[in-house]
């Protein structure tokens, strides 16, 4: 045989060796075969179908919260009580605590300040839920019961917030400050209302009222607003 013809004789064999292992390989492990791309194909169709179904309920709250805003913001919280009250018992995160932070501003207006610290920690304490807005509910809590906590209470807990880098700066410090007063420890409270006071990023009803205090706890002080 001439070597064009060897090269040609082993081509052929080598094609009906590979074309044999195919055939072995379907007949020992097709149906595996089948029932793996069946079951990545039933997966893929469940992922893209979650997140459809996902979709549709994230769009059905915002409407459902929506509503609530609105009646609100009209003066019917008795309207917005049932769509508020069927978020708050939702299995979403955000919009669960959304709806107990309306729950417990409505307790708030009705001088139930007792259950609306309660309402206010179970969204603290509710570590499915992102900082910002459990750093909110802890400073909501602590106005509701600020006049039953033992002063270092409320220094404990919002000193973390009460930082120059803190958003809530204006609001824990705030606190923090008067807690500091009820203790007789003036130095402390003036140091806190001076940082508010020079801060820019607290808000300037805030702010004026720390400019006051800290000038009235020490008149030699100099303020510089918002620097």
């Amino acid at each position: 045989m001439t070597p064009n013809t060897d090269e040609a004789f082993l081509r052929e064999v080598d094609e009906e060796l590979r074309r044999d292992q195919i055939v072995d390989v379907w007949r020992n492990y097709g149906r595996l075969i089948v029932g793996a791309v069946v079951a990545g194909l039933l997966i893929f169709a469940g992922v893209l179908g979650w997140r459809a179904w996902s979709h549709s309920a994230s769009e059905k709250h915002a409407i459902e919260l929506q509503q609530a805003y609105d009646a609100i913001a009209s003066g019917n919280a008795q309207a917005a009580k049932a769509p508020v009250d069927k978020l708050a018992n939702d299995s979403t995160p955000g919009y669960r605590a959304i709806a107990k932070l309306l729950q417990a501003n409505e307790l708030i207006a009705a001088g139930k300040d007792k259950q609306a610290a309660a309402k206010f920690a179970e969204v603290a304490g509710d570590t499915s839920v992102g900082q910002p807005i459990r750093d909110l509910a802890t400073i909501r809590q602590t106005q509701a019961e600020f006049d039953t906590l033992a002063p270092q209470a409320v220094i404990d807990r919002l000193k973390p917030l009460a930082t120059s880098d803190s958003a809530w700066l204006g609001s824990a410090g705030e606190m923090v400050a008067m807690a500091d007063i009820k203790l007789k420890r003036t130095a402390e409270a003036r140091a806190m209302f001076k940082l508010i006071a020079e801060s820019d990023k607290v808000p300037d009803s805030i702010r004026q009222r720390a400019v006051q205090a800290t000038e009235a706890l020490d008149p030699g002080t100099n303020v510089q607003k918002g620097k």
